[in-house]
């Protein structure tokens, strides 16, 4: 083969190598890739109670970091108990000098999961437990400036305590064991633009911990506040927690 043909094939060579790297680079465009994110906390509350806070989403914004405003706008139908929960919410977060608005598909299993799914996720929860979210299960996702996917879930089950061992119990009286939670929090997500995993870069990666943390605040103020021992939704149960 001639020299100048060499020549000639060299540079379109390197081109199509070139061309192959910026496609494999465009795909994987940094600041945009899935990550997940986990959290866990052993609380001295019950975990129906914990629950409850948690399912609370119009509270939101009271205390979960970066929401500046949480609105439920469907309910599911009502479980075997006759209970209904969250099933979609307008939530708006804002950090860096952003605010920006999406809306959350919510799944609940009572006393166990709250799920909240953004962009195109879809749930991992069972559907057998999902009879009352049938309305909305297989709706289709509700796109937004943020999020390519953004799944937030939320775990509790009872934490069986074991004291430590010690001295042997001498006398007969009874010590009831203190009702604890395990509170697991798990943050999959994946964001539309990588300008918002710039401005978040220093905060994403901590957000589990600070949102589990300040779940734990939120529920020593209401569980251990002067509304505690009121009944549940009662006015002056209402009067006392906003206190």
């Amino acid at each position: 083969m001639s020299k100048s043909i060499l020549q000639t094939l060299r540079p379109q060579h390197a081109f199509r190598t070139l061309n192959r790297q910026t496609r494999r680079t465009f795909l994987n465009v940094p600041g945009t890739e899935s990550q997940t994110i986990t959290a866990l906390r052993i609380l001295p509350y019950n975990s129906n109670s914990l629950y409850r806070l948690i399912a609370d989403i119009d509270s939101y914004s009271e205390f979960i970091p970066y929401c500046t405003s949480s609105k439920v706008t469907k309910w599911s139908e009502p479980t075997e108990e006759g209970k209904r929960w969250p099933s979609e919410a307008d939530l708006k977060v804002g950090w860096g000098g952003m605010d920006e608005t999406f809306t959350s598909r919510l799944f609940c299993i009572p006393g166990e999961v709250v799920e909240a799914l953004g962009g195109d996720a879809v749930t991992s929860l069972p559907k057998d437990s999902l009879k009352h979210h049938a309305a909305t299960l297989d709706a289709p996702a509700a796109g937004n400036k943020i999020f390519t996917s953004l799944n937030t879930q939320w775990r509790l089950k009872p934490f069986h305590y074991k004291p430590p061992s010690g001295k042997p119990q001498t006398d007969m009286t009874e010590h009831p064991a203190k009702e604890q939670t395990e509170v697991h929090l798990s943050i999959e997500y994946q964001f539309a633009n990588p300008m918002y995993g710039a401005l978040s870069s220093a905060v994403a990666p901590k957000l589990a911990g600070t949102m589990i943390e300040a779940f734990e605040k939120r529920a020593r103020k209401v569980l251990d506040g002067p509304g505690a021992n009121l009944p549940e939704n009662s006015p002056e149960a209402d009067r006392a927690n906003a206190s």
